[in-house]
């Protein structure tokens, strides 16, 4: 008799889910490649980000230079690079601070108790009550320009609905017997937490980062356009796009906008159908379509 065949596990089923989903390995398919441009570029690309070639100043696109130069020479190019690398570890950066803050406080409101729960709460809620453009200003305008601002602003302010996410799933976790267990025997909070709570909030934190990615690119681009952000002579798609806002430059030079402009949007519309992809991968109800 020929033994019973054995049904996918939940991480399986969720990678059938992902591949199935054509709009998702579209993201991927233009995600990856971008990535590998942005890493790997001083390898085939021989100007750098700030090098300056006065003979070719607002060059349009050509041979010498495949995307043009800017008003003092740089190629366009190199720092379409170096502000991919930028934005995207502004990005990286900002998302897993968020990540940890997010899901700590979660989990502490879900383990925690009574009192750990409303006061976590109330805080979450008060954050959430905050205007976002305005706590983000004057965050920006408080702790000043460059990488490391940049990305404390962009953190704080995108954990709450994280830690509501959490919350929301570690309380139905709590109630299951492993958990209930674990308690009676004497487990602790943080035992709780990285042992029960962390296992079980993955396909969460997976999809938020995700898509939180995107959402911090585009933070940091706006940031940057207004002068609150990544300082120049750093590159970054957003004060490449202010360095381009003139009339002259938007009518006759326009590589220096486009550019930045086209990469910023390829990038945050393939990472948002990565992460659309991932949340429906993760979700169980997706199986019964």
């Amino acid at each position: 008799m020929a033994a019973p065949k054995r049904s996918a596990g939940p991480t399986r089923r969720a990678l059938q889910r992902f591949v199935r989903n054509r709009a998702a390995l579209a993201g991927l398919a233009l995600l990856v490649p971008l990535l590998l441009l942005v890493a790997s570029y001083p390898l085939w690309l021989s100007y750098g980000p700030n090098s300056v070639d006065l003979l070719a100043r607002n060059a349009p696109p050509g041979m010498r230079h495949l995307l043009g130069t800017d008003g003092v020479g740089r190629d366009v190019l190199a720092r379409l690079m170096q502000g991919g690398r930028t934005s995207l570890t502004v990005a990286s950066l900002s998302v897993s601070i968020s990540l940890a803050i997010g899901f700590l406080v979660g989990a502490l409101a879900a383990f925690g108790g009574r009192w750990s729960d409303a006061a976590s709460m109330r805080f979450v809620d008060l954050a959430m009550t905050l205007p976002p453009v305005i706590l983000l200003l004057v965050l920006a305008s408080i702790t000043g320009t460059g990488l490391w601002p940049t990305v404390w602003v962009i953190a704080l302010l995108s954990w709450p609905v994280l830690a509501r996410m959490v919350r929301a799933r570690l309380l139905e976790v709590r109630e299951r017997d492993f958990v209930v267990a674990a308690r009676g025997m004497g487990a602790g909070v943080f035992h709780l937490l990285f042992r029960h709570g962390l296992p079980n909030s993955v396909d969460i934190l997976v999809v938020y980062a995700t898509l939180q990615i995107a959402n911090a690119i585009l933070l940091e681009a706006g940031l940057s356009f207004l002068g609150l952000g990544i300082p120049p002579p750093e590159a970054s798609w957003g004060n490449m796009m202010n360095a381009a806002q003139s009339t002259v430059v938007l009518e006759h030079y326009v590589w220096l906008w486009m550019c930045p402009g086209a990469a910023l949007v390829l990038a945050v519309l393939a990472i948002n159908f990565v992460g659309d992809g991932l949340r429906d991968a993760f979700d169980p109800r997706s199986g019964l379509n």
